[in-house]
């Protein structure tokens, strides 16, 4: 059923005229690595800021206050434009290991962003100003940084997989 849907996609109009563009696709590309860079530059910041490494000064609150709506922002575009690069060439995609193994790890890095969200960071204001946060967010800034990482490496090996 997967493999009938990405044919079924790959044919369109819409996703011939991406693949096939000169301008549009490496625009979208650049508008992915873009949203990437905002995404991830900040979580990397709020994630050091966890484990304890960075801005130990900065009260977790009032720094995840300012930087979420660019990091919503950067995730956003991201994911649009990761659709948009899916939607190119979805028969081939949906077979890459990497891919595929790129989306699991997204999936748990929004999984332990919620459990962080629903579970420590509820308990924040008493620990907001420690320049060492508690075992559960450090361990929550440690993942996602892992995980991440790991994103982004597989997003590069991507192109290079053999399907």
């Amino acid at each position: 059923m997967v493999q009938e849907f990405c044919r079924w996609l790959g044919d369109t109009a819409w996703s011939v005229g991406l693949r096939e563009s000169i301008w549009i696709y490496p625009i979208v590309e650049t508008a992915h690595v873009l949203g990437l860079a905002l995404f991830a530059g900040l979580a990397v910041m709020l994630d050091l800021r966890l484990i304890g490494l960075a801005l130990r000064g900065v009260p977790v609150t009032q720094f995840f206050a300012r930087v979420a709506p660019w990091m919503w922002a950067g995730f956003a575009l991201m994911v649009i434009s990761g659709a948009l690069l899916f939607s190119s060439d979805p028969v081939r995609l949906q077979g890459n290991v990497f891919f595929a193994v790129k989306l699991l790890l997204i999936a748990l890095a929004g999984l332990n962003a919620a459990v962080f969200h629903v579970t420590t960071y509820r308990d924040v204001a008493a620990w907001d100003v420690a320049a060492a946060p508690p075992p559960r967010a450090r361990l929550a800034g440690l993942l996602s940084l892992t995980l991440w990482a790991g994103i982004i490496s597989l997003g590069k090996l991507i192109a290079y997989a053999r399907s």
